[in-house]
């Protein structure tokens, strides 16, 4: 099958010829060794038992391999990455080594971090731009040029397209499955990840459904910033012999490293007057269909209606869900962008901003989402206090919805389809 393009090859493209290596991360069926190796010419996977053996043996086997190239699964010899660091330092000619990783060893596994010889890129599920399912038009780059360009664009995406895309999934691999199958494929994915992969990394799990019903709470909070106390007393009603708070933050670790988690951290501006703003972060799971799955939703309940969401925010969980794909959406070409993303709310939750998408110079571009195919000046009260408050630091503000055109309001803000945001 010919290889579709992921905006995380844009990236590679312009870093890996001058960068000697780079680790790619993300969780497991996301793509990472498909991509990487349309990038290099030799192949070690650690994932084979005869390869591991060998390197486990003497790691510096791993250099007579040709290059560029991809050591693959990496995190099955840890070793691997201080040879690789070690050979960097020798030789810091670029593209030269691509590991790929699907797990983050515990702290300790290494000697040294690489920082400063091996670069660091995440890769999530597919954006809707990748899928291919719809034809976008509105570049995250030129929404964060603070040139506040012209918005144009009409999107064939409705609602039930949007559900449908939530509970398809972003992982590549999974698309082409009937409704069923992905069912299947989805939950074995989250059963295997509990039974087996946090085993591996050696963390014992006693009661796996104590994992997963601290999982589930985790999905019921998607897009929330609900504490991790919370979590844990959702996951375990009635208990009077609850797990130790100690256990629950075993299992965020846990569930961290094997990139299952990805929440939106708090932002925390410098040299600005905002007071009073919370630090916790908006909880994601890497792929909103993963959440489907853990709360036994299906597209036909989520537009029903149905699904209990946990939290201090309000709305719906279809609505939450589908700031999850929006995160998603807009994470990824902000990243290709070289910019940052966190979430703004103040400690009252008197204000909030979904999504700020922040610029190497700290200007911002901010971000809404709303489940809504219209907009209100209800729906721009919070953009507009950020704009007071900040100036001229903020580059642009956005509304992403599930409208069937982009354009701009009278009073300067944006109004995106979801399905129309591009790199």
């Amino acid at each position: 099958m010919d290889y579709a393009r992921r905006i995380i090859d844009d990236e590679l493209d312009d870093l890996f010829a001058q960068i000697a290596a780079i680790a790619i991360d993300g969780p497991k069926a996301v793509g990472k060794t498909t991509t990487a190796e349309q990038h290099v010419d030799g192949l070690l996977k650690l994932d084979a038992k005869s390869n591991r053996e060998a390197i486990q043996a003497d790691p510096e086997l791993a250099l007579r391999r040709v290059r560029p190239l991809l050591i693959d699964e990496w995190q099955k010899v840890p070793e691997v990455w201080d040879v690789v660091r070690r050979a960097v330092d020798e030789d810091s000619t670029g593209g030269q080594f691509l590991l790929v990783g699907s797990a983050s060893p515990a702290p300790g596994a290494t000697a040294h971090s690489g920082a400063g010889r091996i670069g660091r890129l995440r890769m999530r599920p597919m954006t809707l731009s990748e899928r291919g399912v719809t034809d976008p038009m509105i570049s995250v780059n030129d929404l964060l040029s603070g040139q506040r360009p012209e918005l144009d664009g009409q999107c064939d995406l409705r609602l039930a397209d949007y559900v449908e895309e939530i509970v398809r999934s972003g992982y590549p691999g999974m698309r082409a499955l009937s409704a069923r199958a992905l069912r299947f494929q989805l939950n074995s994915y989250v059963r295997n990840a509990v039974d087996r992969d946090v085993p591996e990394m050696g963390l014992a799990v006693r009661k796996p459904e104590a994992m997963l019903a601290w999982l589930r709470a985790y999905a019921a909070a998607t897009s929330s910033t609900s504490s991790y106390s919370n979590l844990l007393d959702s996951a375990t009603p009635g208990q009077n012999d609850k797990p130790s708070r100690a256990t629950s933050v075993a299992y965020r670790d846990a569930l961290a490293q094997l990139w299952l988690l990805d929440p939106v951290p708090a932002w925390q501006p410098t040299g600005s007057p905002l007071a009073r703003l919370a630090q916790v972060p908006k909880h994601h799971l890497a792929d909103p269909a993963l959440a489907v799955r853990l709360l036994g939703l299906s597209t036909d309940s989520l537009l029903e209606g149905h699904g209990t969401p946990l939290g201090p925010q309000a709305g719906s969980m279809l609505g939450r869900l589908f700031e999850s794909l929006a995160t998603l959406c807009l994470r990824v070409p902000a990243q290709a962008a070289d910019a940052t993303v966190g979430h703004l709310r103040t400690r009252n939750g008197d204000r909030e901003i979904d999504l700020v998408v922040i610029r190497d110079d700290g200007k911002v571009l901010a971000i809404e989402i709303k489940l809504a195919s219209t907009i209100t000046d209800q729906d721009t009260k919070h953009l507009r206090w950020l704009t007071e408050q900040l100036g001229e630091r903020v580059l642009d503000t956005i509304i992403v919805n599930t409208g069937t055109s982009a354009y701009r309001r009278r009073d300067g803000i944006g109004v995106v389809p979801l399905g129309l945001i591009a790199p």
